[in-house]
């Protein structure tokens, strides 16, 4: 009776769900939803440590972590230090998160009930100590660009000269460590907290969210972008990623698609060259006339930190794009050893500040497992492009000519001297039997 009884209310409490599986109800859930969690399996197979931070935690998903503490105290400072700058009494901030309480709670995936409900106020102090401390840095940054612009010289950011975090040292020192932290997916918070926190600053005057999104640009030196640079974007990740990825060239489709493409050193030696594209978007790469064009790839120890996490961003955020997974198995496709990294290095087309050329294959061999195969996009066709060209067997031969008698001038001065030599032998020969052939006739 008593299994009977259970059996009952689980069927009375999925009938009460019922409601929520309708598409627009469900659609409008996901929709909110813009901060996870990295799924273990990805974890597992990639790094773990790339996706959460390693020394200041942002939202709730790691805060109270016992590494992360030791910078609890500074961000309490830097609620203090806006505080007093703003000449606004601290509620004015809380009341500004509050109203937005439950848009900043529908951003996570999976929050924790111990930031709901009764415990709601525990998180809005979080998100008002976490977005000035982030408007603080943002400030610094832009101090720092004003005084380099200037020429150097004495800068005051407001702290003391020998600020352990926030003097113009501290900053510049601490700053690689912390740029891993601000981008990493499990360490977001949404960008309205820093808006509804400068509308306080501002005296009820609101920054655009175009020049939000520019400040956190400028802070994570990331690359420019246009498009959707008016709508406020999601958070610090995403707006690297839009920069990242910029904006999507017109293709027309083509079923001519293939997901693979030989390394570099074999498109290579099958007389393909190698050009660097006109911008940096990983969109402008192409191949017209035996020529690989593509964008330089800056590649440094902070590098497969700031791919997997956008190449997790976008496993995870629905309402984003591909463009990184795709450009990713695109490169991992013709970087297959060190040969391949040497050639395209010589190519202008990779600067590795990592320590050899080994580490950016093993980096490819980690990221690409969040890659997507290049089938029925504009990669897809350009990869089918070079494939084409690899398969006529003209290019191979006139690659082995070019690379074994044109590539060193030494070579082909004895090629010359050599057919030179031919000619005269044979000029000479004619000479000799033409006239006993005359002479007898």
């Amino acid at each position: 009776m008593a299994g009977r009884a259970s059996s009952s209310s689980w069927v009375v409490e999925m009938e009460k769900l019922l409601e929520d599986t309708r598409p627009s109800v469900e659609m409008a859930r996901w929709k909110q939803h813009s901060i996870y969690q990295v799924p273990e399996f990805i974890k597992k197979m990639t790094n773990r440590d790339a996706y959460q931070p390693q020394f200041v935690s942002l939202g709730p998903l790691h805060h109270g972590e016992p590494h992360l503490m030791p910078m609890e105290e500074h961000k309490r400072r830097a609620v203090l230090h806006m505080v007093k700058r703003a000449r606004k009494p601290l509620t004015k901030f809380v009341e500004a998160i509050e109203e937005v309480a439950d848009e900043l709670e529908a951003a996570y995936d999976g929050l924790d009930d111990r930031w709901r409900g009764a415990s709601r106020g525990c998180f809005v102090e979080m998100m008002v100590t976490d977005g000035c401390f982030l408007l603080e840095l943002m400030r610094i940054q832009l101090i720092l660009e004003e005084a380099d612009d200037d020429g150097g010289g004495e800068v005051d950011t407001g702290y003391a000269a020998n600020d352990p975090v926030f003097s113009r040292s501290s900053f510049l020192n601490l700053w690689p460590i912390m740029k891993n932290d601000m981008i990493a997916m499990e360490n977001q918070i949404p960008l309205i907290v820093l808006q509804r926190i400068l509308y306080v600053i501002c005296r009820g005057t609101p920054r655009s969210a175009g020049w939000i999104n520019d400040t956190v640009r400028l802070l994570l030196n990331g690359p420019s972008f246009e498009e959707g640079m008016n709508n406020l974007g999601l958070h610090f990740l995403d707006i690297l990623h839009k920069g990242y990825c910029g904006t999507r060239p017109y293709w027309e489709w083509s079923e001519n698609c293939e997901a693979r493409t030989p390394c570099a050193v074999e498109l290579s030696e099958a007389g393909i060259q190698f050009k660097k594209s006109n911008t940096e978007s990983i969109h402008d790469v192409d191949f017209v006339n035996g020529v690989l064009s593509m964008p330089l790839l800056r590649l440094h120890d902070q590098t497969e930190t700031a791919l997997l996490n956008l190449m997790a961003f976008e496993w995870l955020h629905p309402n984003t794009t591909n463009d990184v997974r795709c450009y990713i198995s695109f490169v991992d496709n013709i970087i297959e050893s060190e040969r391949d990294v040497a050639l395209l290095r010589s190519q202008g087309l990779i600067e590795n500040a990592m320590c050899s050329d080994k580490k950016v294959v093993e980096l490819f061999n980690v990221t690409t497992k969040l890659s997507e195969a290049n089938r029925y996009n504009r990669l897809g066709h350009v990869q089918w492009k070079m494939n084409a060209h690899c398969k006529k067997r003209r290019n191979k031969w006139r690659a082995m000519f070019m690379n074994n008698y044109l590539s060193n001038p030494w070579v082909f001065i004895s090629l010359v001297a050599a057919f030179i030599l031919l000619i005269a032998t044979i000029m000479q020969t004619i000479y000799t039997v033409v006239p006993f052939y005359t002479n007898k006739g």
